[in-house]
């Protein structure tokens, strides 16, 4: 059965979570926001996805850094300074007594606030920003790094940054669902997409990498989220003298690959086996078994650091 990056065992513990919202924690069953709030009514918020990693929120700058850049770019004000914001992240871990437990992910998400009525014009917002923050008992499935995912490159396109920037993590998230499902229905794990003309971009929920001859090729960054995991994949490969590129490159090149893999702050790296039916390895390569335990080292630092 198909299976994409995300995929986790549940966990009965989840059903008895805190939920932080804007600045209670409230039991999962009572946890709420008006159907007045701009999330739910637009999708108008940026948010985040966190690891807990040995008791820290692994790379806590480098996300906040992005969560209040887009924060800025829609003109919204989240309310909080990033020292409040991080007290009350810190504030639900350890409401749900989670600081020394493992495969802890966390959603933070923020919108604009409460809307008078139904419609999109932010001068109706009549609330401070709507603050939630979820964390969860959720680990990647050891399936998923060992053996990883297939991927099927769709027929959605990513589009000009002047209709949509895809470097926004804002809660309208319709792209991303217009390119998983065609990919679900024919059966594969996730969406490989391509930006125009025809070049590859990114995946529907992670970052898509090659490997060619030693070499690792990622997209120009163009048409894709700005990723933490993947710039940091970046980061390590340099250290290590890996050579790495940021370039255009296209589905040939993808068929024609010794190895690839997708990035992501849920699962981390991950090995793909096959894109449209062409396979490449059949699980994770040598490079990409590298690049794991590279990628932890630098979870190792960052959160001891």
């Amino acid at each position: 059965m198909a299976q994409g990056t995300h995929d986790f065992a549940a966990d009965p513990r989840n059903q008895t979570i805190l939920i932080n919202v804007n600045g209670q924690n409230t039991p999962r069953a009572d946890a709420t926001v008006s159907v007045f709030d701009s999330g739910f009514m637009l999708g108008d918020g940026v948010w985040e996805g966190l690891r807990l990693h040995r008791g820290r929120v692994a790379f806590l700058e480098a996300h906040l850094d992005r969560l209040y850049e887009g924060a800025k770019a829609i003109a919204m004000d989240i309310g909080l300074s990033r020292e409040e914001l991080v007290a009350r992240i810190d504030d639900t871990i350890d409401a749900n007594a989670m600081r020394d437990e493992a495969g802890v992910h966390i959603r933070l998400m923020v919108t604009r606030g409460i809307r008078s009525t139904p419609y999109q014009d932010p001068r109706v917002v009549i609330s401070p920003a709507t603050i939630v923050i979820i964390p969860e008992y959720k680990a990647p499935l050891p399936s998923t790094i060992e053996t990883g995912i297939r991927l099927f490159t769709v027929h959605v396109r990513r589009g000009d940054p002047a209709v949509q920037d895809q470097k926004l993590n804002s809660h309208s998230k319709l792209n991303c669902i217009t390119e998983c499902i065609p990919a679900t229905e024919a059966g594969e794990d996730e969406a490989l997409i391509l930006a125009q003309p025809s070049i590859v971009a990114t995946c529907n929920t992670t970052h898509f990498f090659i490997v060619r001859k030693g070499e690792v090729w990622t997209s120009t960054g163009d048409y894709c989220l700005g990723g933490i995991t993947r710039s940091n994949v970046i980061q390590v490969c340099r250290e290590a003298g890996i050579p790495v590129y940021e370039k255009n490159f296209s589905l040939t090149d993808v068929y024609g690959a010794d190895e690839a893999f997708v990035t992501g702050t849920f699962a981390g790296v991950v090995p793909v086996t096959a894109v449209d039916g062409r396979a490449l390895t059949p699980a994770r390569g040598a490079m990409v078994e590298r690049l794991q335990g590279l990628y932890r080292g630098l979870m190792d630092r960052d959160v001891a650091a």
